[in-house]
């Protein structure tokens, strides 16, 4: 067969002069290379969909038809062998994976749930507004309305994070709410599995949108609950350490500036590092912020202030001063309101709320913990461990020595 001059079932190998590459012919084959990998992962998201609409109602199913009521305690072992050996080649029909189906129906839809799940997703939704866009991309306009006439109940949300992260979230959760947090984080993150199990270990859902705060006070409802969202009540500075039991907010400043890949891994997704000691001129005076950030998220400065002390009332004023500086002197008129951070050993959280009386800029308190002592003495489990240690190297040296010296030398080992 030939076409324009070419026998296309002829063997022929190209050399360098039958081709004329230029920067036009990399950019195609860039954007080819781009949207066949596109492609490749909205058909993998595609088919995670659908696996997951047909996981949701095979457990909906076994609920429904009350299966083991119906035909036998068994019922389910019998379902796993049907479908094994109808589809050989296929993973996920395991007893196990069909009960965690059933689970997972169960743990959305009770009838305490139900109105529950509905509108826990609504407010995931509100949380991202960029969600409908995404499951549009990966799942398409036909593929969407077909799960929403097909599923019925079935969050859509859900078709955006694979099944192991489902079993994970289900297994170690224990409300809808809980739950749905860790889905929007997978979602807006991109979280493995094992970072999600991490997360959930960490009990980041407690720990976040409980700071001391007065975000509703002076930011728009949704923003507010996105900043407390992103802001922890505690932040975990064990990869940081200090050279004394007795340090300053310079030598905590630098414990973690030395690490800042950590302190923003600590901090969480979406915060750009914008500078430690970041230098501000105000009436003539150069004054200096710890730590300066930039959320992408938030799209806006957050100036982070660090106490190796216990909060004090004037901290709060401060932080305000700081605040209102980079509003004046730095946020772009895009950006919206910055916020101000204060990291301190500890809080009371009526002097924290009685000293936000008054400031018209949006800030939090938090406290932090973990952070390592380089020449701290031993804690008294760490003595206890050296000690055993210790008598379990003597008693192995008085076995030892007794083993070679003469009957009646061997008491020179104390009995421990």
């Amino acid at each position: 067969m030939k076409k324009e001059g070419y026998d296309i079932g002829k063997p022929r190998m190209v050399t360098s002069h039958d081709i004329h590459l230029d920067d036009d012919y990399a950019k195609w084959i860039a954007d080819i290379k781009h949207r066949y990998r596109s492609a490749q992962v909205k058909a993998a998201v595609k088919v995670n969909a659908e696996k997951l609409l047909f996981n949701w109602q095979l457990g909906r199913d076994l609920v429904k038809k009350k299966a083991e009521e119906r035909w036998g305690a068994g019922v389910v072992e019998q379902v796993s062998l049907d479908l094994q050996k109808e589809f050989p080649n296929e993973k996920g029909f395991s007893t196990s994976n069909l009960w965690f189906m059933k689970k997972w129906y169960l743990f959305y839809t009770d009838s305490c749930s139900q109105q529950k799940l509905q509108q826990s997703v609504r407010e995931l939704y509100s949380l991202d507004n960029q969600m409908h866009t995404k499951l549009q991309q990966v799942v398409g306009e036909m593929e969407n309305a077909k799960l929403q006439q097909v599923g019925a109940e079935f969050p859509l949300p859900f078709a955006l994070i694979p099944w192991g992260h489902h079993i994970a979230i289900i297994s170690k959760c224990e409300t809808i709410d809980e739950a749905l947090f860790y889905i929007g984080k997978t979602i807006e993150q991109g979280l493995s599995r094992s970072a999600l199990t991490n997360c959930i270990k960490a009990n980041l859902y407690d720990h976040q949108g409980k700071i001391v705060n007065n975000f509703s006070d002076h930011l728009p409802a949704l923003q507010s609950k996105l900043v407390q969202e992103v802001l922890k009540e505690n932040y975990d500075f064990g990869f940081a350490t200090v050279g004394h039991d007795i340090y300053d907010e310079d030598e905590l400043e630098e414990a973690l500036a030395k690490n800042i890949t950590a302190m923003l891994l600590e901090m969480g997704t979406g915060f750009g590092f914008m500078g430690r000691q970041r230098q501000i001129i105000v009436g003539g005076r150069t004054r200096k912020i710890d730590l300066l950030f930039y959320h992408i998220r938030l799209r806006c400065y957050l100036v982070c202030e660090l106490k190796a002390k216990p909060f004090e009332p004037e901290y709060a004023g401060k932080l305000n001063f700081y605040v209102n500086a980079v509003d004046e002197l730095v946020k772009a008129p895009d950006d919206n309101p910055t916020i101000g951070l204060l990291i301190c050993s500890d809080l009371n959280k009526t002097e924290v709320q009685w000293s936000f009386r008054g400031i018209e800029t949006p800030m939090g308190v938090a406290t932090y913990d973990n952070l390592r002592i380089k020449d701290a003495l031993p804690t008294q489990e760490q003595l206890r461990e050296r000690m055993r240690l210790l008598q379990q190297e003597l008693r192995e040296t008085k076995r030892l020595m007794e083993k070679g010296t003469p009957e009646g030398d061997n008491d020179i080992i104390p009995e421990l």
